[in-house]
């Protein structure tokens, strides 16, 4: 019975999280509001050339080190994850991050600037500029994907494994085909609506606080930057969410560590996360807070992930 009860909720025996009281967590517990539009101090903003255009980014470490690239997802930006950076480069990674295209100070790059020029954002847009990213850093690299960015990721793994060194999917749909359904509230309709309906939903609900409560100063960063992102790219992002690629197969064979991080209170339920990382035989690490544990438990996030990388690195060099 208790096998049983295992498989049906999803509970993985290795499981990161918040559950131990230590100095990340006391560290998380202090954060208060903060400017997000200011970067973290030694870092340094580029520019990267990929398919779709010019990619804003920003990096903080020696980029002679492991390199982490962290891809935050639709409406989102390389900023969601600048309290994670230090505690990265400070234990020996070279950390980069960029906006996907059409979003935020990379508003520009989009599929009209592709040869040839295709209509739409698709996926194949993202993977590739993706993959150019990941071929600009010393690779193989540690990769974490926030949201969509996580399906990104995973049809990338797909098509070139070997420029991973690990794969953390930060609030991934869990679930293939029509992401949405099994979000609360929206779910039921979210099938009932185009992209371009969808993407403005998405971003009022997001404005409104509707979907997540956040300090003032966050709110503000958020609403300044949807004054560049392209509501084009954030409706064809919404309609690609609908036909989520179904890889836990895939996944589950490859040989790579492998880290699903949530919070506690996502848009999805816990339940189906669990479920995915048992999938895919992924870690996982449940904090508290919402949808962005980047935002809310940076420090525990990062002790998570500075300690699956130590253990990635124990691997590699048994293979040796």
């Amino acid at each position: 019975m208790a096998d049983t009860d295992t498989e049906q909720s999803g509970v993985h025996p290795e499981e990161f999280g918040s559950a131990q009281v230590d100095a990340a967590a006391l560290r998380d517990a202090e954060l208060g509001d903060i400017d997000w539009s200011i970067p973290p101090e030694g870092s340094v903003r580029s520019s990267i050339q990929v398919p779709s255009g010019s990619l804003a980014a920003l990096a903080l470490g020696n980029p002679d080190n492991p390199a982490i690239v962290m891809v935050p997802g639709a409406t989102g930006s390389k900023e969601d994850f600048v309290l994670m950076m230090p505690d990265l480069a400070a234990a020996g990674y070279f950390v980069l991050s960029y906006d996907l295209a059409g979003q935020y100070e990379s508003a520009s790059a989009g599929p009209e600037n592709l040869v040839p020029p295709r209509k739409h954002y698709d996926y194949q847009l993202f993977v590739d500029d993706f993959l150019a990213v990941l071929e600009s850093t010393a690779a193989p690299v540690h990769v974490v994907a926030y949201s969509f960015a996580a399906i990104v990721a995973q049809l990338a793994y797909v098509q070139r494994p070997e420029l991973f060194r690990s794969l953390t999917l930060q609030s991934c749909p869990p679930q293939p085909g029509p992401s949405f359904r099994g979000v609360s509230r929206i779910g039921r309709f979210s099938t009932w609506v185009n992209g371009r309906i969808g993407g403005a939903l998405l971003i009022w609900g997001i404005r409104s606080g509707r979907f997540v409560h956040v300090p003032p100063g966050r709110r503000k960063f958020v609403n300044d930057r949807f004054r560049f992102t392209r509501r084009r790219s954030v409706g064809d992002i919404y309609t690609l969410m609908q036909e989520a690629p179904d890889l836990r197969g895939i996944l589950a064979e490859a040989s790579i560590p492998k880290f699903v991080a949530v919070g506690e209170h996502d848009l999805w339920p816990l339940r189906l996360h669990r479920l995915f990382a048992q999938a895919i035989q992924a870690r996982i690490g449940v904090y508290r807070g919402g949808h962005s544990p980047c935002e809310t438990s940076p420090h525990q996030f990062s002790r998570d992930l500075i300690d699956l990388y130590a253990k990635a690195n124990q691997l590699s060099q048994q293979d040796e």
